[in-house]
């Protein structure tokens, strides 16, 4: 290992200088790689990130930027604390009507984008006019219209009240009218506290702190985002060449000189997702559909039960992370009711044995009639955290008298696969609207929400209430509910369609004198979202 890290270093500072070197003809002024190296250590105003890969479709909101993470050229009207707690951001004030359906939105009139023009209601219609059109990830089907009342105020009008379109306004960063064309995802022009200065695909990002920006304004006038992957971040992080860089929980226990490491909790967890149905029938893709042993209830509790989540992040984590109990674990919705005792593989045994499951033959392997206690878990192959935890999980549970077959396949294959097998996903967001998509029956194999066809009346029931609630407040109960009322609901207490694992900590080394402030809980996606509080950066003498 220390080997193939020396030679990665050694090629890193390579590439990396030559990239360095190569920006001497843009606006920001170049400098060989041993006068940034250098300057790192003294400049109060220059960053080096290595956090993680560039975006696939570039830096335009209307197409998914910034949804997991600080949309950093543009600015949102609504915004999350540290604390998740909905604050204004370009809105000054909102108000939603009793019915639900209609949302009025008032903004700041200081406030002009990067060239100079000024930030209207215009500008915020057209932004979610195009965002609907756009077919992204972005999700705004619920959106009748979006109208203007004069230069400062802002209108949308629902198809049906919709608690979580509060999300949308949360994390979809305003575009200019004016500028908004073809090349905008890779020359972005925003009202956010940072402009892009240049862009080298598959190389680096470089932007310079925005002079124009209304709000708290950034301690840094230059940062540098390098893409690269966890293991390369870290190599950059030993050669001394980045700030921050995001790291795998496999270099964690390495002490890289002059960088300390930053844990920050998350909700980017990892589960198995179970088929719920009994086999037999297909889905209208015509892929398999169902497994008889999954769809034993009896199967999932016991699996949900005996597994050893401490003993996963202390073995597979290096001990950074958290036992999962549900997809939204800590966070405002979730409901601390779902958790279950695990490690209880007594309780288990039993809960097998009274639903008929024994070992007949003696294999070691459980029968209920013809039927063998076994399935298989599928995982990406490429994601090596994931296979560490499918084949700890069938270790754990095989004295349950449970075999599960652990297979590493590509996303293609896992795409044919992911009904009638049991897999290993990733989940976690901000959005409680997450938990609807992966449990609701009208999700029920709808790409990779809910592979399981997992159906539930009473847990649809609470969860269309909390989608029409009014406001994010009163839905809460009505998300908690759906997890477990006391009788039923999607969690291991309940009916236990996913056994829930881990979440992981995002890992990040940091320079000793760097200050990132207090980080949030971090979504699914290690990476961006660690520069979500960007503008409290600052160096400490």
């Amino acid at each position: 290992m220390e080997k193939k890290l020396l030679l990665f270093v050694l090629v890193f500072g390579f590439v990396l200088s030559s990239i360095l070197v190569g920006c001497s003809g843009s606006s920001v002024p170049g400098n060989s790689a041993e006068q940034v190296e250098k300057e790192t250590d003294t400049k109060k105003d220059e960053l080096i990130l290595a956090v993680g890969s560039e975006p696939e479709t570039g830096f335009d909101p209307t197409t998914g930027w910034g949804r997991y993470g600080a949309p950093l050229f543009q600015s949102t009207l609504l915004q999350r604390d540290n604390e998740l707690k909905v604050v204004n951001d370009l809105a000054t004030s909102y108000e939603i009507s009793s019915d639900g359906k209609v949302w009025t939105v008032e903004i700041r009139t200081d406030v002009n984008f990067s060239d100079g023009k000024p930030l209207t209601a215009a500008d915020v219609q057209y932004t979610y006019e195009t965002a609907a059109k756009s077919g992204s990830v972005l999700d705004l089907n619920v959106m009748e219209k979006v109208e203007t009342i004069g230069d400062y105020l802002v209108k949308f009008t629902l198809k049906e009240a919709q608690s979580t379109f509060i999300q949308s306004l949360i994390t979809t960063g305003i575009v200019p009218k004016h500028a908004h064309g073809k090349d905008y995802a890779e020359k972005p022009i925003g009202s956010g506290p940072f402009e892009l200065v240049q862009w080298d695909k598959g190389q680096q990002l470089i932007v310079k702190a925005n002079p124009l920006y209304y709000g708290e304004k950034p301690s840094f006038q230059k940062m540098t985002f390098l893409f690269l992957n966890e293991d390369a971040a870290f190599a950059a992080a030993k050669a001394g060449k980045v700030d921050v860089a995001y790291i795998p929980s496999s270099f964690s226990k390495q002490e890289v000189t002059g960088m300390r490491l930053e844990a920050v909790k998350s909700v980017d967890n990892r589960g198995i997702a179970f088929p719920f149905v009994p086999s037999g029938e297909v889905t209208s893709d015509g892929f398999p559909k169902g497994n008889d042993v999954t769809a034993d209830p009896a199967i999932r509790k016991a699996i949900n039960l005996a597994v050893d989540r401490k003993a996963l992040v202390e073995g597979v984590l290096e001990g950074h992370g958290t036992p999962a109990y549900t997809s939204s674990d800590g966070l405002p919705w979730w409901n601390p009711e779902s958790i279950i005792v695990d490690a209880d593989m007594a309780g288990a045994k039993k809960l097998l044995e009274d639903a008929g499951w024994k070992d007949h033959d003696g294999d070691g392997i459980l029968e209920k009639k013809s039927l063998k206690a076994e399935f298989t878990l599928v995982y990406p192959s490429s994601d090596s955290t994931r296979q560490s935890l499918a084949i700890a999980v069938a270790d754990l549970i095989k004295p349950l008298g449970i075999h599960i077959v652990v297979e590493g396949k590509s996303w293609d294959e896992i795409k044919t696969m992911k009904h009638s097998n049991a897999v290993l996903f990733g989940w976690g967001s901000h959005d409680p609207l997450e938990m609807y998509n992966l449990y609701s029956s009208l999700y029920a194999g709808v790409e990779y929400y809910n592979t399981g066809f997992y159906q539930n009346e009473t847990v649809d029931d609470y969860m269309n209430k909390a989608l029409a609630a009014i406001s994010e407040e009163e839905a809460m109960e009505y998300w908690k509910k759906a997890q477990w009322d006391g009788e039923t609901g999607f969690s291991a207490k309940g009916d236990a369609p996913w056994a829930w694992l881990v979440n992981i900590d995002h890992l990040y080394l940091v320079k000793e004198k760097l200050d990132i402030g207090k980080q949030r809980i971090h979504p699914h996606g290690h990476g961006w979202p660690v520069t979500d509080n960007i503008k409290e950066w600052k160096w400490n003498e």
